[in-house]
């Protein structure tokens, strides 16, 4: 530097601390999925879901204790245990209710990645900390080992057929779902739609049957049910989703889904892959979360 004078040297300073700068600074066009799936803790900040379940991320993320008392986190090196305080503390009161149905607790599959956003595998969704898997499958102990954690896996209850439930569904099953879309954090649940025939043919016609309205089939879960929580009261930049249609949900409106178009469906064509989700299409706060 000293042949530069101190005015070179300030000057290089500059240049250097604004090419570091761009360098750090993520490209608008760059996969979204890569960003946040390289992010290992959460953002400094206040927890905040931004964004829609699907196009969004979480500000201040906290993170599922591995083990609690009534859960264990599933599948640790995914680094997928993070979410709003809103989806621990359900997790916390459904955890009694598995207990009181007879279950030593819950396996716990994913949430969100500590900031949340587009996953490098797996999910669509659980991108804003509001959603949780939680296996079908009781726990047989709620201290395995991490390898344990890894390799054990859940059971479908559903049949071959897709038409209705195995002989591994039971009353427990019907319980902790009804607990669950009891809550009132909860925005739906989603099974495949052989478990939502079960619990329609299982609850008495008598009771109060609103619960089962949150309960929505969808294609897959058969191993496990995907909870979805409400945007939390205040949260200015979480996008709901429509409010669900009238009704229980079950008699003609569960039709569809066992006949041969939904079973069966025919190949449209050409597949085609979706089109990547870059750090563009995702809320502009979404980028003050990267960088916190």
């Amino acid at each position: 530097m000293a042949g530069i004078g101190r005015r070179g040297a300030a000057a290089m300073g500059a240049v250097l601390i604004l090419c570091s700068a761009l360098v750090a600074t993520p490209s608008m066009a760059e996969p979204a999925k890569e960003l946040f799936g390289a992010m290992s803790r959460p953002s400094a900040e206040p927890p905040a879901p931004i964004g829609g379940y699907a196009a969004g991320c979480i500000g201040g993320a906290v993170e599922l204790p591995e083990t609690g008392p009534g859960w264990q986190a599933m599948r640790l090196s995914r680094n997928r245990n993070w979410g709003h305080p809103d989806a621990i503390a359900f997790i916390e009161r459904l955890a009694g209710a598995a207990r009181e149905a007879g279950w030593q607790g819950l396996n716990i599959g994913d949430i969100s990645q500590p900031r949340g956003g587009p996953m490098r595998t797996g999910h669509r969704s659980h991108q804003i900390g509001l959603d949780i898997d939680i296996w079908l499958r009781p726990p047989s102990s709620l201290d395995l080992s991490r390898a344990d954690r890894e390799s054990v896996s859940s059971v479908s209850v559903v049949r071959a057929d897709r038409r209705g439930v195995t002989a591994d569904w039971t009353p427990a099953h019907h319980a902790i779902l009804r607990a669950a879309a009891s809550d009132p954090a909860i925005a739906r649940i989603f099974v495949n739609a052989a478990i939502k025939r079960a619990l329609c043919e299982a609850e008495p016609q008598g009771a109060d049957r609103a619960w089962l309205a949150r309960i929505r089939p969808w294609w897959g879960h058969d191993a496990h049910f995907h909870v979805r929580l409400s945007c939390p009261a205040g949260a200015g930049d979480c996008q709901p989703q429509e409010p669900i249609p009238a009704g229980d949900g079950c008699g003609a409106d569960l039709d569809w889904w066992f006949s041969d178009e939904a079973l069966n469906p025919k190949p449209s064509g050409k597949p085609t892959r979706p089109r990547e989700i870059t750090l563009a299409d995702l809320p502009a706060a979404c980028r003050a979360v990267l960088s916190r």
